[in-house]
């Protein structure tokens, strides 16, 4: 099932993936993943068993990720920034017996093998040379291709940016559903090259640009991390066809790229993880040429959910229509359906919806309310059914009894010249329950005033939508798949 998700367009000497100038072919990658399968399964990693994944964006992340689930284990992948507290945090709530460590992350966590057994408590597998020596000793006729299309392929934890962290458990179908779904509405072929610069650990990134391709029988391209240099090289030298960013990317790549730069070879630039401000979508394509289109999906939907057409119109600001197989509506409190242009939460239906949170019921039931995924967003649709993101549920805020959507604000503020980025709270406050401040940063060189900010916002937005309270810092704290964590914003 996963584990072989690229059976379906397999051609043994097309290339899958490319890696610091090395080729790995479509048939070295079956033979490296089998290799991997038939010793781990030596090691006791069977059906079920839960494995720490903690390696960075390589080939070695994917051989790891699809023998794991061949053998029908469960994979668990871990932001690489962990602390040992944080992990060990990963290991009890998971119940995982194994953990998947490649030797770069040994070095950085300035530990052994063994300190790292003896901390944690599971048996960890270092993918150093004697993990490599011991493969090609293992015996291929242990390996056995997995069906069971409703087994439980991942845990992938939540960002944890509204609360406590849980287990959404994707099935292989869930997985493998999406990435169908992503190649139909990327238009996605095997003469296509995907860029993976995105953390693999991320379900955005090995969605959309590790299985996605994969099963297309397209190439994927990998960076360990964002350089804005080498991604730009990239870009202009390795025939990129389809690049994955997150508004952040495209932030630093507007600063980072000079004028009359052009990526010939790409045709598509899929813009997802958060919303895109409107300037910096018009700025990304008037300036670099990029040819930006913006989608939209949660963790709890493998993760893809809407995405504008690439045949036909693309609406500024919006996250565009379901993909296919894939349902959304706009309901209110009671869960029933607004009617076209109403504000209320966005909740979805398809293959791609996880089957519910390890160990937590409630929380299950609270989010697969009526047999529809509740995400926490909140939209509304137009007579031509795209979706448009108002803000987070748990974001917007509520000042003297009105509501102020932060995104609304946040637009507004991006329209100034002198603004790079800025994320809008709120407050509490005795008075009016909450008051709106705004954090901002400036591009570089660039000076400026909260007075003179207020001045520009007084032209653009209501009254009771202006910030009280305009702070200048130096950057925004983000997770490591770009996101702007507003939680820590509220306490500074």
């Amino acid at each position: 099932m996963l584990g072989n998700i690229y059976q379906k367009a397999y051609k043994a000497n097309s290339i899958a993936l490319k890696f610091k100038r090395n080729n790995i072919t479509y048939e070295q990658l079956d033979k490296t993943v089998n290799q991997y399968s038939s010793y781990l399964l030596t090691l006791g990693v069977k059906a079920q068993e839960r494995v720490l994944l903690c390696c960075p964006n390589s080939p070695e992340f994917i051989y790891s990720y699809l023998s794991v689930v061949k053998n029908a284990g469960i994979v668990v992948p871990i932001n690489l920034q962990l602390t040992m507290e944080e992990i060990l945090n990963f290991i009890i709530d998971s119940e995982a017996a194994f953990m998947i460590l490649h030797p770069a992350i040994i070095q950085k966590m300035n530990h052994t093998t063994e300190s790292i057994q003896d901390l944690l408590g599971i048996k960890v597998i270092v993918l150093d040379e004697e993990f490599q020596r011991s493969i090609t000793e293992s015996s291929l006729e242990l390996v056995e291709d997995f069906w069971n299309e409703n087994a439980v392929a991942t845990f992938l934890y939540t960002s944890g940016t509204t609360g406590k962290q849980k287990a959404a458990m994707l099935s292989h179908k869930n997985l493998v559903t999406n990435a169908e779904q992503c190649r139909l509405a990327f238009q996605g072929t095997e003469t296509d090259n995907y860029m993976c610069v995105l953390p693999m650990f991320h379900v955005f990134a090995f969605t959309t640009c590790v299985l996605n391709p994969l099963l297309s029988g397209a190439t994927v391209t990998i960076l360990e991390k964002f350089k804005p240099k080498e991604v730009i090289e990239s870009l202009l030298n390795d025939e990129i066809t389809v690049f994955m960013g997150v508004p952040t990317i495209y932030i630093v790549l507007l600063e980072a790229c000079k004028n009359n730069v052009t990526f010939s070879k790409l045709r598509l630039a899929v813009s997802g993880g958060a919303a895109l401000p409107v300037e910096v979508l018009r700025q990304a394509k008037d300036i670099l040429k990029l040819p930006v289109v913006e989608g939209y999906g949660l963790t709890e939907a493998s993760p893809v959910v809407c995405f504008n057409p690439l045949d036909g119109v693309k609406k500024e600001g919006s996250i565009g229509r379901p993909i296919a197989f894939v349902e959304c509506k706009i309901v209110d409190e009671n869960d029933i359906e607004l009617a076209v242009g109403d504000v209320g939460e966005l909740v979805v239906q398809g293959e791609n919806v996880m089957l519910g949170y390890f160990k937590q019921e409630k929380e299950t039931k609270e989010t697969l309310k009526n047999g529809w995924l509740h995400t926490g967003d909140l939209a509304k649709k137009d007579k031509d059914g795209y979706v448009f993101i108002v803000d987070r549920k748990k974001d917007m805020v509520i000042a003297g009894g009105l509501n102020v959507y932060p995104r609304e604000v946040e637009e507004a503020i991006y329209q100034y010249a002198k603004v790079k980025e800025t994320a809008v709270v709120g407050i509490d406050d005795k008075l009016r329950g909450e008051y709106v401040k705004a954090f901002i940063v400036l591009k570089d060189g660039k000076e400026c005033t909260a007075k003179e900010i207020t001045s520009y916002l007084k032209e653009h937005i209501a009254g009771y939508k202006l910030p009280r309270e305009i702070e200048f810092i130096s950057e925004l704290p983000k997770n490591s798949a770009g996101k702007i964590l507003k939680r820590m914003l509220k306490t500074q």
